[in-house]
């Protein structure tokens, strides 16, 4: 299933589940800044919605109804993600706007609640440094469970150490994590590769592996 047919289908499933007011803003809300969050971030770094909510609501110090963007929920986690343009929320916002931002983003936290924001021109025009900084997030809350709970140790390591990274792992970057030598390092990154784990990255000219990344969806392996 590709983006444009799962993401018509996550939010058609949400629309059927919602009524009044949620409804309404779901279809307000889920514009152009939200679609893009969604297809070039969350998609490529997990490639499917499973737990995650568009345009959730939440309540606010007041006690009044909030919509948040995104919120990731599953029984251990509730994380909310925002998509603020420059104009809307700096730009245009007068000081009482902002107290009140503030104030609704510590109300969430002391809720239980993750908060977290990307820029839309990041969105747009740099997704992959928001990946990297999601995926980083997102492996807070990963523990160890099956495949990875299948690997060696130092293999459940290696992929900690992968999620952690902004950027695809050298091995060089892993002899010196490990303190062992390179030719290890890469028989290591292999294996994972081998597993389907790891994606090896070829350098300029297509011919050696220069580089290891996580695949897409592979941070859901240390749920």
């Amino acid at each position: 299933m590709d983006f444009e047919e799962a993401h018509e289908k996550w939010i058609a499933g949400h629309l059927e589940k919602r009524s009044g007011e949620r409804r309404g803003r779901l279809e307000r809300g889920h514009r152009h800044a939200e679609t893009s969050f969604a297809r070039n971030v969350w998609w490529e770094l997990c490639g499917h919605f499973d737990h995650l909510h568009p345009e959730y609501e939440v309540p606010d110090w007041r006690g009044r109804s909030y919509f948040a963007d995104f919120a990731w929920i599953t029984p251990f986690i509730r994380l909310i993600i925002e998509i603020k343009g420059y104009a809307a929320h700096v730009r245009d916002m007068d000081r009482l706007k902002y107290c009140h931002e503030l104030n609704r983003e510590t109300f969430l936290t002391a809720m239980g609640y993750t908060v977290i924001s990307f820029a839309y021109d990041d969105v747009e025009q740099r997704p992959d440094a928001c990946i990297a900084l999601l995926r980083m997030v997102m492996s807070r809350f990963r523990s160890g469970a099956s495949p990875v709970s299948r690997a060696l140790p130092a293999e459940k390591e290696l992929i900690r150490l992968a999620v952690r990274s902004v950027s695809p792992l050298r091995p060089k970057d892993v002899a010196e994590y490990y303190g062992i030598d390179l030719k290890t390092a890469i028989a290591m990154m292999r294996k994972l590769s081998d597993k389907g784990w790891l994606t090896p990255v070829t350098g300029e000219r297509g011919k050696r592996v220069v580089r290891y990344e996580l695949v897409r969806g592979a941070v859901d392996y240390l749920d």
